[in-house]
């Protein structure tokens, strides 16, 4: 891959703010992933550290989910110069991290995701500002069939709506949902392996149940611009700046999997 196909522009920029979405078509390779997925497959912490999440009718996504960055693969991701020079680009200023995850959306079994906000969670959490985005990069491909992710075009603009408890998940007001889906376009965004989508963390999203044969494995990290200090919680990583590692630290890497001591969040 060339060099500047992995940095984004000024124009992906334009239409992140237009969209509240950008898509970085191949922003990893096939080796990349490769190695990703095979790590995060066989990797035992992550066994150990995934738990459940259900949607309105009973069906669960198993995710693990972690605060602290370390040396492994997904962390390399994370800190890559190309995600974080992008998402430096997109909030506008130096960013913090505030957790990263691996979904895991099992063929047949693997639940939705109802329409909500990631800030609709954050700003309990103490985030004054939506200063924030979320970093979605397919380990496997996302389609309709097994339950790619939605959005709503440039519903980043409403703000942030009201969440409450659908299931064992928090939902967007579904009344304002309606009228945007009125009002804006409805986005499948299917992800081929190695694609990767920057979000803004008030964009309406979901996902439907995996009905395929095919997993989906997506592995996301969230960031803060920095200068959003929350004012309660404890997520010192997410106003400290990132160590960011070169491009090429993910394939000259042998650190392999997670380490136990990271913070994971425990259910």
């Amino acid at each position: 891959m060339k060099e500047n196909h992995l940095r984004l522009t000024e124009e992906d920029k334009k239409e992140f703010d237009s969209l509240g979405y950008v898509v970085k078509r191949n922003f990893f390779s096939k080796e990349e992933v490769a190695l990703l997925y095979e790590t995060a497959i066989h990797d035992n912490v992550i066994k150990e550290k995934t738990y459940g999440r259900a949607d309105k009718e009973g069906h669960k996504t198993n995710l693990a989910l972690w605060y602290t960055l370390d040396d492994s693969l997904y962390s390399l991701v994370a800190r890559s110069e190309r995600i974080v020079s992008g998402v430096e680009l997109l909030l506008e200023g130096t960013p913090g991290h505030l957790h990263t995850k691996l979904m895991q959306k099992e063929p047949r079994v693997g639940g939705a995701w109802e329409w909500h906000q990631d800030y609709g969670y954050w700003y309990n959490d103490g985030f004054l500002m939506p200063q924030m985005l979320s970093v979605m990069t397919a380990l496997t491909p996302g389609i309709k069939e097994n339950g790619c992710l939605q959005v709503i075009n440039s519903t980043h603009l409403l703000g942030r709506v009201n969440h409450e408890m659908t299931g064992g998940q928090k939902g967007a007001d579904m009344e304002k949902v309606k009228v945007a889906l009125e009002r804006f376009d409805l986005v499948y965004v299917e992800l081929n392996p190695g694609d990767t989508l920057f979000f803004h963390s008030n964009l309406l999203h979901r996902s439907d149940m995996n009905r395929s044969d095919q997993p989906r494995w997506t592995l996301i990290t969230a960031y803060n611009r920095a200068s959003n200090k929350p004012y309660k919680g404890d997520y010192p990583a997410s106003y400290q700046p990132i160590d960011r590692v070169p491009d090429a630290a993910i394939l000259e890497s042998s650190s392999g999997g997670i380490s136990s001591s990271v913070k994971f969040n425990i259910v």
